[in-house]
């Protein structure tokens, strides 16, 4: 390579980026933020809790039922993500309204499948007391990851921009079909869940206003990647749930 040519790919380089690159990037950390706290505001009552309880694993039914809040608010989270690809940073009207229009749904899924994996959890309690406890742990384990990998994608699911609801059924369904299809990709996404959860809980100013928006990110970008054969403006071919 010639000086020349040296010198013009420095200068690209060290170009100035465009107004548009800048005012993208400033939109999307504005996003971010914003949507942690409205999660911490959705989420207050649980996070109250959690810090005035001394020993939350001892009062574990409670907090198992005040974890549904989380689910609407995670819906309002998914519908601030899909509008910032849109272009939109309407961020407060964004979330609450993602918020409403899934609520009651919302808070069916994380009933059930918390009731599924408060279930599992006492069995394996129970099972590990005998003596071959240790041989069944590794399902029950598979199992609990199963139902929170399908009740996360049915959430997902639910917060896509819709004309009409949409049943209960009709999210578990290709849910579970393609989790459990693609579940490499789904394993990946409740490993950065545990991540968020764990970042929250050591440090939780961190954790929910700057480090919650990105992950939640990353693992609904996963977990769409996983779904985009059954979401509503898909024109991915070749995978399909089974009627």
């Amino acid at each position: 390579m010639s000086g020349h040519d040296a010198g013009s790919a420095v200068r690209r380089l060290l170009r100035p980026a465009e107004q548009a690159t800048y005012e993208k990037l400033f939109s999307t950390v504005y996003v971010g933020l914003m949507t942690n706290v409205l999660l911490t505001v959705a989420c207050a009552p649980l996070l109250a809790a959690l810090a005035i309880v001394r020993d939350p694993l001892a009062s574990w039914p409670f907090f198992t039922v005040l974890s549904s809040l989380c689910a609407p608010a995670l819906t309002g989270a998914f519908s601030c993500f899909t509008a910032l690809g849109d272009g939109s940073t309407a961020v407060f009207r964004t979330f609450w309204r993602g918020y409403r229009r899934c609520a009651g749904r919302a808070l069916l899924l994380w009933a059930a499948g918390a009731a599924a994996v408060s279930m599992l959890t006492v069995d394996a309690v129970i099972v590990a007391r005998t003596t071959w406890g240790p041989a069944l742990a590794p399902f029950f384990a598979t199992a609990a990851a199963l139902v929170m990998a399908v009740v996360w994608a049915s959430l997902v699911l639910l917060a896509e921009p819709r004309h009409e609801p949409v049943r209960l059924r009709d999210l578990v369904r290709p849910s579970l079909y393609l989790v459990a299809r693609r579940w490499y990709l789904a394993a990946a996404g409740i490993a950065v869940l545990a991540l968020a959860a764990a970042v929250i809980l050591v440090k939780p100013v961190i954790g929910l206003l700057v480090v919650c928006s990105p992950l939640l990110y990353l693992a609904w970008a996963t977990t769409r990647f996983v779904l985009a054969p059954v979401l509503p403006d898909s024109t991915a071919v070749g995978v399909s749930p089974p009627s």
